[in-house]
């Protein structure tokens, strides 16, 4: 008896992107909510709706003992988790399992291992991935921390084995600065993360972050889906993001891609995951894996024809995979722009009532959003609301394709990213695809600079 029913333990579009798939799939769903989230698109849509509790997400999309409680009073066989919240929580999966649910997400021990920065670091280097050079593990000792960073040169980055969002991280110039440093960074830890385990890194000066999404059956079979260049961050959010990556040749990606397939089916890791890698001068560095579906994975479906959702909810089901590695065709050149509630030169959040949305449309334009005018955009969770999700034949009529959507689209009542995303694809660096992980933030510096 395959899934029959859908969890969604999830909001917002990422809900609405699982339900789609899975009715398409001819398989019912099932929504859970906040009290905030009682008028969201994806419970309007879902063939069942359990509230789990009241708008903070500790209470509600966080709590466990709820969803399992929703799964149980629903008659769901299968949970499928999204990303954020509960996603990458081994226990939550583990838990799952134990009451015979089906976990749509990578084997619970995967999760924990590579949710763990310097397991995964070992692992990852076990497996033949490429490292950033540094400590081989957690590192307390300052003398130790010394002899390392001489070996391979400052500046190095100490950072926060179980951070994440560019918390617990301080770059270190030199032997002097390294115990003042490496203090402010476990304090950061500690009062982040609860942990303040230290590791340390090469830094690299100007990379691009490059990532691979990877997907295995949990048999040993795996295939890898091409790269995302996700460059243009802010603060370590990814606010733009492009499949194929403007540098990355297909030679690179065919060797790079076969080496983390390889991975996978070692590990026998089970359904949707991304390695991400730091890429300088030519040169790959594994920084981490997300072990779930990533924000960004429409314009690696946009290039492939491969619906990832789909996929994992096949897996999950314990069957094959659909598409086999040599059967993979890259077309074309897709990039996605996430837009967020806020204001786009302060990035103060905007939460407020829609009063009017109108999504750009037209051919090979996607925009995955739960906004319907008259919605009222909670200011509980994260902000952002839409993502517009543009194909073209090549990367500059994909340029030009954007171009257009992006001033077709229109969502009043708030203040959104919109604006920022118009400019940000006029720029000479960003049509040229000349741009590194620090090209934004270097941007609206001087941006902000010129305003004053």
């Amino acid at each position: 008896m395959g899934i029959s029913r859908i969890l969604i333990a999830n909001r917002g579009e990422i809900a609405l992107r699982i339900h789609r798939a899975a009715h398409e799939m001819g398989i019912e769903t099932v929504a859970v909510h906040s009290t905030a989230d009682a008028e969201a698109m994806h419970v309007r849509l879902a063939d069942h709706a359990v509230c789990i509790g009241p708008p903070a997400a500790s209470e509600s999309y966080l709590n466990v003992a709820a969803i399992i409680s929703a799964a149980e009073i629903s008659d769901a066989d299968a949970i499928h988790p999204g990303y954020g919240f509960l996603s990458e929580n081994a226990k939550f999966a583990e838990i799952v399992e134990s009451h015979g649910i089906k976990w749509i997400g990578p084997k619970p021990e995967h999760i924990r291992t590579m949710g763990d920065k310097v397991a995964a670091k070992q692992t990852a280097g076990k497996l033949g991935l490429p490292l950033v050079p540094g400590s081989d593990g957690a590192i307390s000792d300052y003398d130790e921390m010394r002899r390392i960073a001489d070996e391979i040169g400052y500046p190095v980055i100490a950072k926060a084995a179980a951070g994440g969002g560019g918390r617990g991280m301080q770059v270190i110039p030199d032997a002097e600065s390294m115990e003042p440093l490496v203090k402010r960074a476990m304090s950061e830890a500690k009062a982040a993360f609860g942990d303040d385990t230290m590791y340390l890194e090469k830094y690299l000066g100007n990379p691009r972050h490059i990532e691979f999404q990877v997907f295995g059956d949990g048999e040993g079979n795996a295939i890898h889906l091409g790269e995302r260049d996700c460059s243009l961050q802010r603060r370590h959010q990814k606010v733009f993001e492009e499949a194929p990556s403007p540098v990355i040749t297909a030679e690179e990606r065919d060797r790079m891609g076969g080496i983390v397939a390889k991975a996978m089916a070692e590990m026998g890791y089970r359904g949707a995951g991304t390695i991400e890698f730091l890429w300088e001068d030519g040169e790959f560095y594994f920084i981490e894996m997300n072990t779930r579906l990533q924000v960004e994975h429409p314009v690696t479906e946009a290039i492939t024809g491969v619906d990832l959702v789909r996929e994992q909810i096949r897996v999950a089901d314990g069957k094959a995979l659909s598409v086999a590695q040599e059967d993979l065709r890259f077309t074309g050149h897709a990039i996605e722009c996430r837009i967020n509630a806020e204001d786009p030169f302060t990035f103060a959040p905007s939460p407020g009532k829609i009063t009017y949305y109108h999504p750009a449309g037209g051919m090979h334009v996607r925009v995955d959003s739960g906004l319907y005018a008259g919605y009222s955009i909670p200011p509980y969770y994260d902000s952002m609301i839409a993502k517009l999700i543009v194909y073209g034949r090549n990367r500059e009529g994909c340029l030009m394709r954007l171009r257009r959507a992006l001033e077709e689209m229109v969502v009043e009542g708030v203040k959104t990213s919109i604006p920022l995303h118009r400019e940000l694809i006029r720029q000479p660096d960003v049509i040229s695809g000349d741009y590194t992980i620090k090209w934004l933030e270097e941007w609206l510096a001087d941006r902000d600079a010129e305003a004053e």
